[in-house]
């Protein structure tokens, strides 16, 4: 069946700002579907409301609307535009939500637009766990006894009937809100309250408990000829009562059986194939019994989900891209497999590697949290590593995470009290697998282990292999000593340099050299989506420590992006957008553009961004290993955040250029102390400050300062750690936190300007010039971080004589610090005396803000100002803003019932809103306007 011609125009609906439960891996979804429509030369109209992603790029769709997910903005969308058909199946649960409630409106039917990819009675159906129940139970797929209740006393019924342990699941949400396990009836009530409050339809279902059954997902495709593919399957390491997305995952699954997985996958084929106009991606999980292999249906979802984005990494299989065509009517074997060009979309990749995908966690975010993991998803990133081993990919994995891990223990963090590490292993928490690892070094039984976690043998057998090499290494006392055999074993097992020099108590420095002088260096291979069966054309590769290396250098001109790693607050999508934009820019100058980054929800990691892209840890002696590999003219630092700028100072020993800004300018601008030298000599206002090595120090720089004093460490993000405090009590407390989670760090304390108001400037320099890009004014007063603070472009109540500091200012330090690129610099504003609080020489998270109020392709052209091949009067700017635009930042409290809410110097948002206004009279301005209000009058 070839492509329906009748659609010529669509609409994709966006999954709106990130929140804990449905972050960039949407973006991602939409992007690619997108780009998969304008390829068959149909116009594309977009609406999504985060400013922080490529999705709501010009590069991505004809028509973007910035605009809030709401009818109104439908509407107004299907006035102004001649849409033939709307595909919701990209933007995770909100789309699906929003398309549900326009069909219920006869929005679609008014403007006669057709849904494509899926229907709402194939929503209704898989959404409403009492209709998804009964229709499994007619194909004759297992489920769960359940009971529906709408009402309090009906879950007390069903409750009653089932018996405990039971599992309480809220209809129409999404990352598992308003979930949970309820063990014994004396936490039942709370939890049915919460579930049904969190339901827009005030539904649950309340369901028999299967905990300790093996939780799989699977990835399906399906065309309107009712032909279905099954892309990936993916085991969760932690059994069922963990949420998908806060548990680690594996793909292909490593512990189940060939009769099992054919009965699963004939099962899904099934049950996809029974929701009716339905043609595009699906996901389907299941929950197994550990030893008789029964089968049971726990949801199905028919949209790409948070897994589809994993799959299609895992595999090299676009699944939103093929997802899109076959929307407009496509069939699966009418598709090229983009991957090797020659066969066709209707196959089923093959995997000789192992995936796995780990997640990334920020609860020292929100003190007072509950870190035991349930239901309710709570983390907020994940990160995605490649190995030819389960135990090479989960050492990798745990070194993606950027919490300063070197690998799955052996590197200073070590639990030694049994008891604690017991505690660990039953209530399941962030660190449950690196408490595995040291239960088995003390020497807990596999079996122990098996029975307090639930997690299948194989995996802690696994596990356990890796604590019986450190034994054998333990044997030898220097590097030299090691047999050959011995570390190759070790580094196909994933160990890090670091890990094996905290095994011998040496320094890494000398581990790395006698690795070189034994010829033992990583090799990269290729992710081919059929096992290489079939030559692949696409450069997607991994590392790994074997004999061929299928990743030859070119001889044009490299250049080596870093990326951003995984999301956490503090550097999330925004980070993503900025690499992206560096890579597009980098091709376009004729160069070759090289991609690294490990994380599996973003668009950076796509396989045809990049002229390469390797799936790594952003870890030193990873990026290193590439750098030696593909010897690239220079490495970009200032796209990828803080995770990237970290590396810089490797890079410039190493002797590698930094492409724009030198690492000893950006140092200048990232050493506290330097920087307010360097503002002294400038003759530019700035708090006083003070660095401190030790509590004592701290005291006397609090003293000479006087309270309230802003407390931080050096060289974070997010404003990790920081405080504000207002006596010794309070500063001495707080740097012996600082010193006891972060032992190399200096801390910083600066004066606190007390009700200030904050602004910030973006900023282009070529050497030459310096262009603003943007003048943001925070609409919280000076100590709530920038990320947390909504803020306002242009500025609103800043007199013309501060702005007009603030930009000689920012001009001066520009030039000051020899930047090439971009700068962001943030300053407090009392009185009409304007300090200055910090400089980063990097790309903010402010930065894609401004970029898409203005409409301008501002990283597109600090990109080539940083590669040297133009200034700044190259480009004509025309910046298009009438009226407002303001940054809102958006929360995910209601994941961590009880934590402290109140915002401060350390950022807690996990996403932003963009909104636009043509005057300060609107109200939903006045509204938000009143916060400084509320801040300045306490």
């Amino acid at each position: 069946m070839p492509k329906d011609n009748s659609i010529q125009s669509v609409l994709i609906i966006g999954s709106g700002p990130i929140i804990i439960g449905q972050a960039c891996e949407f973006d991602y979804s939409g992007t690619q579907a997108a780009r998969s429509l304008r390829e068959e030369g149909i116009e594309v109209s977009l609406i999504n409301s985060n400013p922080a992603t490529i999705m709501t790029d010009p590069v991505t769709a004809d028509h973007i609307y910035l605009l809030p997910l709401t009818i109104e903005s439908i509407v107004h969308i299907l006035e102004e535009r001649r849409i033939d058909a709307v595909l919701p199946t990209m933007g995770g649960q909100t789309a699906l939500n929003l398309a549900i409630e326009a069909e219920k409106q006869q929005v679609w039917e008014r403007y006669g637009v057709r849904m494509i990819g899926v229907d709402t009675a194939a929503i209704e159906l898989t959404e409403n766990r009492e209709l998804f129940r009964q229709h499994m139970l007619q194909l004759g797929v297992g489920v769960a006894e359940s009971r529906i209740a709408n009402s309090f006393l009906e879950g007390k019924e069903a409750a009653q009937h089932i018996g405990f342990p039971l599992v309480i699941r809220p209809s129409f949400t999404l990352g598992g809100t308003g979930g949970s396990f309820v063990l014994k009836a004396a936490d039942f009530d709370e939890s049915l309250r919460r579930g049904l409050d969190a339901s827009p339809t005030h539904e649950v279902l309340v369901e028999r408990a299967v905990l300790g059954w093996k939780e799989f997902e699977l990835e399906l495709l399906r065309d309107a000829s009712d032909n279905v593919v099954i892309i990936c399957t993916v085991e969760n390491m932690d059994p069922m009562g963990i949420h998908t997305g806060d548990s680690i995952t594996v793909a292909p699954a490593m512990t189940l059986s060939d009769t099992g997985f054919q009965r699963m996958r004939d099962t899904a084929i099934r049950m996809m194939r029974s929701l009716g106009n339905f043609s595009g991606g699906c996901n389907v999980q299941f929950a197994m019994h550990p030893e008789t292999e029964e089968i049971i249906a726990v949801e199905i979802n028919p949209r790409v989900s948070r897994s589809s984005a994993l799959a299609s990494k895992a595999t090299g299989y676009p699944i939103a891209k093929v997802a899109a065509k076959l929307a407009i009517g496509y069939r699966l074997d009418e598709l090229k497999n983009q991957i090797t060009g020659t066969t066709s979309a209707y196959f089923e990749p093959s995997l000789d590697y192992v995936i796995v995908k780990m997640p990334r966690w920020n609860f020292e975010k929100f003190h007072g949290a509950d870190r035991r993991l349930g239901l309710q998803m709570k983390s907020v990133g994940e990160v995605m590593a490649i190995g030819r081993s389960f135990c090479e990919a989960l050492q990798k994995a745990c070194q993606s995470l950027e919490n300063g891990r070197h690998g799955l223990g052996a590197d200073k963090k070590e639990w030694i009290n049994t008891q604690d590490i017991f505690n660990r292993l039953e209530a399941v928490s962030d660190d449950r697998v690196f408490r595995i690892k040291d239960a088995l070094r003390l020497g807990v039984p596999e079996k122990t282990i098996c029975k307090l976690t639930g997690i299948d043998p194989w995996f802690i057998k696994e596990i356990r292999s890796l604590v019986q090499l450190e034994d054998q290494l333990n044997k030898y006392n220097l590097p030299e000593d090691l047999p050959e055999e011995l570390f190759r074993e070790l580094k196909c097992n994933g160990y890090s340099d670091a890990q094996i020099a905290w095994l011998m108590r040496v320094e890494e420095r000398d581990v790395t050299r006698q690795r070189r002088a034994l010829g033992l260096r990583r090799v990269y291979k290729l992710v081919d989506t059929c096992a290489a069966e079939f030559e692949a054309r696409t450069p997607y590769y991994y590392s790994t420590y074997d004999q061929e290396n299928e990743s030859h250098p070119g001889p044009r001109k490299k250049i080596l992006v870093m990326g951003s790693g995984p999301n956490r607050i503090g550097q999330g999508i925004e980070f993503d957008y900025c690499c992206v934009h560096g890579v597009l820019a980098i091709r376009e100058e004729g160069m070759e553009a090289i991609m690294v980054n490990c994380n599996p929800e973003t668009v950076s990691t796509d396989f045809d961004m990049a002229d390469k892209l390797y799936f790594e840890p952003i870890y030193w002696e990873h990026i290193e290993d590439i750098i030696d590999h593909e010897q690239p003219e220079g490495v970009i630092v200032q796209l990828g955040g803080q995770t990237a700028l970290k590396l810089a100072e490797h890079i410039h020993k190493k002797g590698i250029p930094i492409i724009g800004t030198s690492y000893p300018d950006m140092d200048v601008a990232e050493d506290r102390g330097q920087f307010s030298d360097l503002l002294k000599e400038m003759g530019i206002p700035y708090p006083q400050y003070g660095v401190a090595t030790d509590a004592d120090q701290a005291l006397a720089v609090a003293r000479r300062i006087g309270y309230p004093v802003l407390v931080r460490p050096s060289y974070v993000l997010g404003g990790q750690r920081m405080r504000i405090v207002i006596n010794d009590e309070e500063l001495e407390r707080h740097v012996l936190s600082i010193f006891k989670h972060l032992p190399d760090n200096k801390v910083l304390i600066d004066q606190f300007l007390e009700r200030a108001k904050e602004a910030e400037i973006d900023a282009i320099c070529d050497g030459e010039d310096v262009h603003i890009m943007g003048i943001m004014e925070h609409i919280e007063p000076a100590g709530i971080h920038s990320g947390d603070s909504s803020a306002v472009l242009p500025t609103y109540s800043l007199s013309e004589s501060a702005v007009q500091t603030m930009v000689e200012y920012a001009r001066a330090i520009a030039f000051r610090l020899n930047i090439r690129g971009l700068i962001n610099i943030q300053f407090a504003i009392k009185g009409e005396r304007v300090f200055v609080i910090e400089a980063n020489p990097r790309a903010s998270r402010t930065t894609p803000f401004i970029a898409k109020a203005y409409q301008v392709p501002y990283l597109n052209m600090a990109t080539k100002v940083m590669l040297g091949t133009h200034k700044l009067k190259d480009f004509t700017i025309g910046q298009q803003l009438s009226g407002y635009a303001i940054k809102v930042p958006v929360f995910s409290f209601n994941k961590f019932p009880g934590v402290d809410i109140s915002l401060g110097p350390e950022m807690k948002s996990t996403g932003e809103a963009i909104h636009f206004i043509r005057d300060l009279h609107d109200p939903y301005f006045r509204e938000i306007d009143a916060r400084r209000y509320m801040y300045l009058s306490r």
